[in-house]
């Protein structure tokens, strides 16, 4: 399969592909004789993990330590549970991040009209401020 039907097939930009291929997320792809990329069914498989493991939330780095452990076979089982363990750890700690932030603008959206605006009147010279976009206040 060409690199064009698996970058549409699975939604994934050719340039991704090739970098997964680069650092080692998947194997090495086989070429046609005019050098052109020839995914087999088992460079699928390897794409459907990765990217199955990715969507878990696992980091590039962190992928890649999981195969290496996956290299060393049974013996590396325990570490390939722990290493998931603590990704399961930090993503449930994002999450609960993220729901306290939407809990805070939940309370303010709530209270926007009395209460919100309150605290914005009562900010020292707050009509006269003046916010830079991020290119504007690089350095």
């Amino acid at each position: 399969m060409l690199i064009s039907e698996v970058s549409e097939q699975y939604d994934i930009s050719p340039d991704t592909l090739r970098y997964y291929e680069r650092i080692g997320l998947i194997p090495t792809v086989n070429r046609s004789r005019s050098g052109v990329r020839d995914f087999s069914l088992e460079d699928l498989k390897w794409l459907e993990f990765t990217l199955s493991m990715r969507s878990a939330g696992l980091s590039i780095d962190t992928l890649g330590e999981y195969l290496k452990l996956i290299d060393e076979g049974d013996r590396s089982i325990e570490s390939r549970k722990k290493l998931l363990l603590e990704q399961r750890f930090a993503l449930k700690m994002k999450i609960e991040e993220l729901q306290s932030s939407l809990n805070r603008l939940d309370k303010t959206i709530s209270g926007f009209e009395e209460e919100h605006l309150e605290l914005e009147r009562s900010l020292n010279g707050y009509e006269s401020l003046t916010f830079l976009s991020d290119e504007e206040a690089v350095i």
